[in-house]
């Protein structure tokens, strides 16, 4: 071989380098491969373990209609979403063009997959990772989508893998012993059309008034369009600009699936989106919406909230929700208001809410009155737009100078000329007058204004707040000293504050629903929420004072039922000037056994329009519907009476029987005695004290206090009278939801 044959030493050395970095790249691409391998072997493993336990599903399920119901406490039905007239449209019924419509824009690979579409998935990722999806189509298949309506729910807590994969391996099943006209025929009867319309045949009636075969291109389009969002894509109800784009988009997919032309297309487009409809729609109009059962309309609202608020979709996910509605309760409330207690006039307005102290459910709820066909309509329980006058006064005066100060109810305030700090704005009363010095038992019982703020003033808004909160009730605005007489609140939080008085000073947060059980089976149960919100003293205390309301020189003698333990407040709010003589714009009664608690408020939805204020005559209708419904309940539930805690002790003040905290610095110098004994003197700093026995038997015994500064008696009125404004903000009746930034203070009266 000559040197020209012979490789040279640098060629060989190159040519090692080049097989040294090729093997490199080799063994990369082999580690690669072996793990891509690894992974989709251990993904198959995981997709059918997740797929041994889906859930079985037949003809009837794929074919029935998606109802979610909602019981009672007892398991009695109350009402059922989707219950109207139904219309099953069989293959011949369904026009093509509906059919080309529903999988053009919902699946345009329909009759090219096999239930999962992985060109479908990857095209899906990609368009999200680039955001460059066009909101029309997703990965999941419309036999994924028939699958998910017939057996799962659209919770977020059921968006996992484990549901992603049984899913698709019942889309797989699915497809495998339907054909593809069968699949698109259970899709279009089953899919909800918004207004509680399920299937198209039945939307084609409900919006247009006409089979299916006898709508237009433009029509057929319209329904195809509605499913992805019956609430902004539907033509009566919705924004008609989205319902039109939507539409729109229906028939550009059609043009892309070359199912129609696009001259076609522009001519459907230019049909007006509410061309065609039925407001009496069509042959459903003799079959509810929904159960419209008036008694139960505001409760059943707040349940279908709650259920959006928790990740479901009640018109879709096919529920059995369990709630903790008395039925009977919620009849009686509905015909007490509605015809048993005297209103003013029809317009005249109630919210109520009934909880049970020891657990937090909402037993019953009334979110208006005299409402006529509004389904679903304002739910004045749960509005917190109104002021909710002196019901506050135990919550955020009262309560927390027993909490934090440990003052006894023989505590003595001077009931006489206020000014607001920093301001010329006079605190006055309902009655104009001042009673000079008096215990808060006194004050508390008569409502007194001044007494309460000045309690407020040495509590300290910061404790008051403190104190608000743990019994359910803040705002984002920080409260100001012209709150204690009145914050803007809903008499549900009214109603599960007050519980917290009943129980013993636990807060628990008021709920609606027990149980949820979707179709798949799983059943989700929901528990009391409670938290120690004050101590068994506090609540005692407050309690044994509030049981005076409802006698002797009280506000709430209207409300008074013999033989029933219980306890309460009432509260209006006057104008904030003389320049609406009508009357009071808010009147509240709030009271409560051991076993219930009630909050009611009534006024005018429109406040300061004339003739919406409420006469002398009808200021006390809360106290009545209040008597009437406590009355039905505690005949159904007697309570007992409330047991004095062993931190409390009963003593004589001036002849009245008080209570102070044991150990506390108002306890000192005070004397044990077998009898309650009026030897004592009124002053709560230096005077000695007769105390009785700290025995249950106590609290059900008490002795009406009786002012010792003043002889003459308060009334009972719910009439009020304060200042007509102040530099600060304050509760006043608004028709907003939002507390307003500066409103004149209204009167608060008791």
């Amino acid at each position: 071989m000559n040197n020209q044959s012979r490789p040279s030493r640098s060629s060989q050395r190159s040519g090692k380098k080049k097989t040294g970095r090729g093997s490199i790249v080799k063994r990369v691409l082999l580690w690669i491969l072996g793990l891509f391998v690894l992974m989709v072997v251990a993904g198959a493993c995981v997709f059918f373990y997740y797929a041994s336990s889906a859930p079985k599903i037949s003809r009837n399920e794929l074919a029935s209609q998606t109802t979610t119901t909602i019981y009672d406490a007892d398991n009695n039905v109350i009402s059922r979403l989707g219950a109207q007239k139904r219309e099953y449209a069989s293959s011949s019924e369904i026009p093509s063009t509906l059919k080309n419509a529903v999988v053009a824009i919902e699946d345009r690979r329909f009759y090219k997959h096999h239930g999962v579409d992985p060109v479908r998935i990857m095209g899906a990722a990609v368009a999200d990772i680039t955001h460059r999806s066009s909101g029309m189509q997703g990965g999941s298949t419309l036999t994924q989508q028939l699958v998910k309506l017939s057996v799962f729910s659209t919770s977020d807590a059921d968006r996992t893998l484990k549901r992603k994969a049984q899913e698709a391996w019942l889309a797989i099943n699915v497809e495998r012993h339907f054909s593809k006209s069968q699949i698109l025929g259970f899709y279009i009867n089953k899919v909800y059309m918004g207004n509680g319309v399920y299937g198209m045949k039945t939307a084609a009636q409900y919006y247009y008034g006409k089979d299916l075969n006898e709508l237009s291109l433009a029509q057929l389009a319209m329904l195809a369009g509605i499913p992805q969002s019956p609430t902004y894509y539907n033509p009566t109800t919705g924004n008609a600009k989205y319902a039109t784009q939507r539409r729109n988009q229906v028939l550009d997919a059609m043009v892309r699936s070359k199912y129609i032309s696009q001259s076609q297309a522009n001519a459907a487009k230019q049909v007006s989106i509410k061309d065609g409809l039925d407001p009496d729609h069509g042959n459903t109009s003799d079959n509810s919406v929904q159960v419209k059962e008036k008694v139960v309309d505001s409760y059943v609202k707040e349940v279908l909230s709650q259920l959006e608020a928790k990740g479901y979709n009640p018109y879709t996910d096919g529920l059995k929700v369990h709630t903790n509605l008395d039925l009977s309760a919620q009849k009686h409330l509905y015909n007490a208001a509605n015809n048993s207690v005297a209103f003013q006039s029809d317009k005249m307005q109630t919210g109520v809410a009934v909880v049970d102290p020891n657990n937090g459910q909402i037993i019953a709820m009334l979110g208006g009155r005299k409402t006529g066909n509004v389904v679903y309509g304002l739910n004045r329980a749960v509005q917190t737009d109104r002021s909710s006058g002196s019901t506050v006064k135990p919550l955020m005066d009262y309560g927390p100078a027993i909490q934090y100060l440990k003052w006894p109810t023989y505590k003595s305030f001077e009931d006489t000329k206020f000014v607001y700090p920093g301001t010329n704005t006079v605190l006055h009363d309902f009655d104009n007058q001042y009673k000079g010095t008096m215990t808060m038992r006194e004050a508390l019982v008569q409502s007194r204004n001044v007494p309460s703020i000045r309690t407020l003033q040495t509590v300290g808004i910061s404790r008051a707040t403190k104190f608000l909160k743990g019994v359910g009730i803040s705002q984002s605005k920080a409260y100001t000293l012209q709150n204690g007489i009145g914050i803007y609140v809903s008499p549900l939080q009214i109603a599960a504050a007050y519980a917290a008085f009943a129980n013993g000073g636990t807060y628990y947060k008021p709920y609606y629903i027990n149980s949820i059980t979707t179709q798949d089976g799983n059943t989700i149960t929901y528990s009391p929420s409670g938290k120690r919100a004050m101590s068994k003293a506090t609540a005692y205390m407050i309690t044994d004072m509030l049981k005076g309301d409802f006698t002797g020189q009280g506000s709430a003698t209207k409300a008074n039922l013999s033989g029933v333990y219980q306890a309460g407040k009432t509260g209006s709010t006057d104008y904030p000037t003389t320049s609406h003589p009508d009357g009071e714009m808010d009147s509240w009664m709030a009271g409560y056994t051991k076993n219930y608690s009630i909050a009611i408020w009534t006024g005018y939805d429109h406040p300061m329009q004339a003739g919406s204020g409420i006469t002398k005559a009808y200021q006390n209708t809360a106290q009545l519907l209040y008597k009437n419904l406590m009355q039905y309940l505690d005949s159904k539930n007697h309570a007992t009476n409330w047991s004095m805690p062993s931190t409390v002790e009963a003593v004589t003040v001036n002849g009245t029987r008080q209570l102070v905290i044991k150990d506390s610095k108002w306890a000192l110098g005070v004397t044990s005695s077998s009898a309650l004994s009026s030897s004592s003197s009124s002053s709560a700093s230096s005077s000695s004290h007769s105390k009785s026995e700290s025995s249950a038997s106590d609290s059900s015994s008490e002795s009406r206090p009786s002012s010792s500064s003043s002889s003459a008696a308060s009334s009972s009125s719910e009439s009020s009278s304060s200042a007509a404004s102040a530099a600060s903000s304050a509760p006043a009746a608004s028709s907003s939801a939002q507390q307003p930034a500066q409103q004149p203070q209204p009167a608060v009266g008791q």
